[in-house]
């Protein structure tokens, strides 16, 4: 008896050790796929001086990875439900990591935007796994952790990007300036891949799914169509070519819709299941996401530029500044799950709230002050930002499926996933676009205040639309056993 007692004992250590290492490199996956994105935005001025980019190569730059992410997340996820996830996710790791080191030894901006469109595409091939593997191997009393440790890495690797990226560009080990924060990648991947190879289990189920290739070709072609001439059209004076692709997205975006339709009806297996957007949980939940995410692209982008072109700090001065939003997000994202489940959707009102708060007095401040607003100021407005981003993004998308059916979920969520991705590439191409815009030829602190208070109020309106969503998805919400189109389960 004892020693059976002493044998399952020692088989849970060895499963919650299991997990834990698990769970370690998945995190530390995400946490990188999170970090490259908002690395770039404080080596912005570093990528003007050495390589020549003007504001459309660096748009394209910080864009462009999340749009090749986006375009190609749910077809990663399908290629991991086909292949097996671990051999997929190991691929996508080894993949990153070359097109990290790609990304580091590039001589020209127009290099990197393509070697940043090939690391956006192997860290679509690596994140879904990620997801996939807590929700099929880890057992039901470890997936709310492990869920909620993704939310945490994913914003955390956000605000590191900052922070740690200026550390690493003021830093300039041997000389090699901003392309360390790309190269800093290579030997972490290569630990992630090594480790990933041993502790995922290689497990992989019946395929239920197909590929959908031209539904990922039809939905990314009509994106590109909008978000691409929305991003590069102001500074090239809006050319007629910018017009032309902004009016074919239109009929492209209609066909694709089209066609997945045709495929649901013949019980294939369309990129997405349009049937999803009958649930307003859902479709309402996918409308906040999206807004909350363009604000957030958007203000880490304009934000960086603001701080070392318009108030001239350096990258890691620049980068330091966003520590108080980090550290609050870290607070309350700890305490998200628990506000939710004791005050359901009114946690992401009043979490969205905090952050209107926090972007409105930042832009009344450099309405007041303009460039010469105090540091400390951006300081307090951003830890406001922070504590509310850390209430609404942990919960954001739990709140969106929380009607989907089980066997819908996988899908449900790479579709909000991509379509966030998408959001944060689209704020930077268009908030990108007006703050450019305001600044002009005009390289003063004044011309830069002036530019990121626009962006900053647009980012309010977006934040407002993510309560309007949350609001009126407390007034739709579905009984519990509600399915996928609305019905009775």
């Amino acid at each position: 008896m004892s020693e059976a007692v002493s044998r399952g004992s020692a088989e849970v250590r060895e499963s919650t050790g299991n997990y834990a290492a698990m769970l370690l490199v998945l995190l530390a996956a995400t946490f990188l796929v999170r970090f490259d994105f908002f690395v770039v935005n404080v080596a912005a001025l570093s990528l003007g001086t050495d390589l020549g980019a003007g504001a459309t190569a660096l748009e394209l730059i910080v864009g462009g990875y999340a749009f090749a992410y986006a375009a190609g997340m749910i077809t990663g996820g399908r290629l991991g439900d086909l292949h097996g996830h671990r051999r997929l996710f190991v691929l996508g790791v080894i993949a990153f990591t070359v097109t990290s080191l790609l990304c580091g030894i590039t001589a020209t901006a127009e290099q990197l935007v393509l070697a940043r469109l090939a690391q956006g595409l192997a860290a679509a091939l690596m994140v879904p796994q990620v997801l996939a593997v807590i929700t099929s191997d880890f057992p039901p009393h470890a997936r709310g952790r492990a869920f909620a440790g993704y939310g945490i890495a994913s914003g955390l690797g956000s605000i590191a990007g900052q922070v740690l990226g200026g550390a690493l560009v003021q830093a300039d080990v041997a000389g090699l300036g901003w392309r360390l924060i790309f190269l800093v990648n290579v030997p972490i991947g290569v630990v992630t891949a090594i480790v990933a190879a041993r502790v995922l289990p290689d497990r992989r189920d019946a395929p239920r799914t197909g590929l959908d290739p031209l539904g990922t070709l039809g939905l990314s072609g009509a994106l590109a169509l909008l978000l691409v001439p929305l991003g590069l059209g102001q500074p090239a004076g809006w050319p007629a070519w910018t017009w032309v692709c902004l009016a074919l997205a239109v009929p492209v975006g209609v066909a694709t819709v089209r066609w997945e339709q045709v495929l649901g009806r013949r019980g294939r297996s369309p990129l997405l299941d349009l049937r999803l957007f009958r649930l307003p949980s859902f479709r309402l939940g996918l409308v906040a996401g999206v807004a909350f995410n363009a604000y957030f692209g958007s203000l880490m982008f304009t934000l960086s530029l603001l701080l070392q072109a318009g108030l001239h700090l350096g990258p890691f001065a620049a980068g330091l500044v966003f520590s108080p939003m980090g550290v609050c997000f870290s607070l309350t994202a700890l305490c998200g799950g628990r506000l939710f489940a004791r005050f359901g959707l009114d946690s992401l009102v009043w979490g969205s709230l905090v952050t209107a708060a926090g972007l409105a007095l930042l832009a009344a401040g450099l309405h007041v002050s303009g460039a010469g607003v105090g540091v400390a100021w951006v300081l307090f407005c951003l830890a406001l930002v922070g504590l509310g981003n850390g209430v609404v993004l942990p919960s954001l998308m739990g709140a969106s499926l929380t009607h989907v059916r089980p066997e819908s979920a996988g899908v449900a969520s790479g579709v909000l996933a991509t379509s966030q991705q998408f959001a944060v590439s689209g704020g930077v191409a268009v908030i990108g676009a007006l703050y450019f815009g305001v600044v002009g030829h005009d390289i003063g602190g004044a011309a830069h205040a002036a530019a990121m208070r626009w962006a900053l109020w647009v980012d309010v309106v977006l934040v407002l639309a993510v309560i309007g969503a949350v609001l009126a998805l407390k007034r739709n919400r579905p009984t519990p056993l509600s399915g996928v189109d609305g019905s009775p389960a």
